[in-house]
């Protein structure tokens, strides 16, 4: 029976949504039908025919499952999009916090340069009175002081190329020949050790730029 009323081509009367329309328009035939295509490979589709000669409209499980499937991708894409902002926003708070401390330790190496300033600031000005006492209680009496361990610290951090690193060289040898030069209270000798300990300094500040952050030079 179903099958016979798929097969009929008789229209269905339905109420034209146009109240002014004419008795002969009030009704627009709509023709349920089969698909003769269909029918060949023994499955059935409902087709609804309007009665115009343009093509069929075919509703197919697979139209909507394609529909269903797709709409679910779009909705995974979005799920998607959103994780991948949380995650990138994760991402720039990480590297925000890892350009902080970056900042934070590059001015604790800088405050060791800065006390370095100072020291070499304090034994010159002792030098220039052939103060030697004064110039030694300043350096502590070798190279293993605090503050010129702490100098190195910084030294190796900052210096990236050779040439930064041979001033750095050449500014350790000339502040470990200060300092025996004036514990043997050699004036001369400790004075041309300090200038080229300067030297070497301010020319590894030059290469590095940080002559401008640094007070004193």
């Amino acid at each position: 029976m179903a099958k016979n009323i798929l097969s009929t081509s008789n229209p269905i009367l339905l109420p034209s949504s146009s109240p002014s329309s004419s008795s002969s328009s009030f009704v627009k035939p709509i023709h349920v039908c089969s698909n003769p295509i269909i029918k060949s490979t023994s499955k059935r589709e409902l087709t609804l025919c309007k009665a115009t000669p343009h093509s069929p409209i075919v509703v197919t499980k697979r139209g909507l499952s394609i529909s269903f499937i797709t709409s679910f991708v779009l909705s995974l894409a979005g799920k998607k999009n959103a994780n991948a902002a949380i995650l990138e926003a994760d991402d720039d708070e990480e590297l925000l916090e890892k350009v902080k401390r970056d900042r934070k330790k590059r001015l604790e190496k800088q405050g060791y340069l800065q006390d370095l300033v100072y020291k070499l600031s304090a034994v010159g000005q002792a030098l220039e009175k052939n103060d030697l006492s004064a110039a030694g209680s300043v350096l502590g009496g070798s190279t293993d002081a605090d503050w010129v361990q702490r100098a190195n610290i910084a030294f190796n951090k900052l210096s990236s190329s050779s040439e930064e690193k041979t001033e750095v060289d050449a500014f350790n040898s000339s502040l470990a020949s200060l300092i025996s030069s004036v514990s043997k209270k050699d004036v001369e000798s400790s004075k041309i050790a300090f200038v080229s300990s300067a030297t070497a300094f301010e020319k590894w500040t030059s290469m590095t730029g940080l002559a401008a952050q640094l007070k004193g030079l």
